[in-house]
């Protein structure tokens, strides 16, 4: 009797491990706190590396040196336009250029809310499809910055984003007023092309809010407390 309640509790803690291990293999384990010392980026470097997560998302600032102490172990993710978004299209074609080169192999550009928020829908499209041209192969994430925006201006930008072949849609900075909601997810869902993903961001706080995510069909989790709330921990960071 002790041998099989030991190899159940064996079979019970693999599965945890695999449902652990599959949930970071689609997190953008993140720090953009303009306070990140580069002591704090190469701690969630090392447990990007042991945890095996989709990428690391950090300042423009530390990529070059980042790319420099890890190489192609690391899969960088950097912001553009961030957080506000407001910046011009060269601004950020700059940015772009210079975080590639650095080394950075994914871009989550800010989409200027100003211009959703006029209704200059054509002018949004039309920049996230200039970055789109910078970033080549590389992956292009479009945060739309779903917390100021009307039910008609988040479907106006799964247009834009899918009439201008980005990657990915995303919902949040987590620097806004609210972040990733699965109301928000689903109406992604119903309005982007087939070739479009997604990214929940922002105010994820349990692995329930992860696994619920990933079961909709998002692709990307946008979070700095995955692998502390997988341990069991509390997470109260972005």
């Amino acid at each position: 009797m002790i041998e099989l309640e030991s190899c159940t509790m064996l079979i019970d803690k693999e599965i945890d491990i695999m449902n652990t291990s599959e949930i970071l293999s689609h997190v953008d384990h993140t720090l953009l706190k303009a306070f990140a010392t580069w002591e704090d980026i190469v701690q969630i470097a090392e447990d990007a590396l042991e945890y095996n997560t989709a990428s690391i998302c950090i300042p423009q600032t530390y990529i070059a040196r980042l790319h420099e102490k890890y190489g192609d172990k690391l899969n960088i993710c950097t912001v553009v336009g961030f957080p506000l978004g407001y910046n011009s299209t060269e601004s950020k074609i700059t940015e772009v250029k210079q975080a590639l080169a650095d080394g950075a192999n994914e871009i989550d550009m800010v989409v200027n809310i100003s211009d959703v928020k006029n209704g200059d829908y054509d002018k949004v499209e039309k920049e996230i499809a200039t970055l789109k041209e910078v970033c080549g192969n590389k992956i292009l994430k479009v945060i739309i910055e779903t917390c100021y925006l009307t039910q008609e201006e988040k479907i106006a930008m799964c247009h834009a984003v899918t009439n201008a072949k980005a990657d990915y849609i995303k919902t949040s900075t987590g620097f806004g007023t609210a972040g990733a909601t699965m109301d928000d997810i689903l109406l992604f869902k119903e309005h982007i092309g087939p070739n479009v993903k997604m990214k929940a961001a922002g105010g994820i706080r349990t692995v329930e809010d992860m696994e619920n995510f990933l079961a909709v069909g998002v692709d990307r989790l946008g979070t700095s407390g995955a692998i502390k709330l997988v341990k069991g921990q509390e997470s109260k960071g972005y």
